[in-house]
């Protein structure tokens, strides 16, 4: 399946336009990885472990995405918008969403 923020596809005929298709996820986030990511707020650098649930999180939503386009007899989401952001007082919840229009093409 095609999956792109764009809203065509060079070379490729849009048939017909289905309906917008969403999936979103909202992780919670782990004591002790949040002790460690206060570390790194001191003494900076990166967040391998933030890093690693942000990417699971980010690939189940378009997988559920994906899902949600072949249910409709799909074989192409365009258009998609993506939206991360953090929840909660102090962001301890990540949010991940994604939409999209599916659509099918030539």
């Amino acid at each position: 399946m095609i999956v792109t923020t764009t809203n065509s596809i060079e070379g490729r005929r849009i048939l017909s336009y289905h309906v917008v298709v969403t999936g979103q996820t909202i992780m919670g986030a782990s004591i002790l990885r949040d002790f460690f990511a206060s570390i790194r707020d001191v003494v900076g650098g990166r967040s391998g472990s933030d890093e690693k649930v942000l990417r699971a999180a980010r690939d189940a939503v378009l997988a559920e995405l994906e899902s949600e386009a072949r249910a409709r007899g799909t074989n192409t989401i365009i258009g998609v918008d993506l939206d991360d952001g953090a929840l909660g007082s102090g962001g301890p919840m990540l949010m991940v969403s994604r939409s999209g229009t599916a659509v099918s093409i030539a």
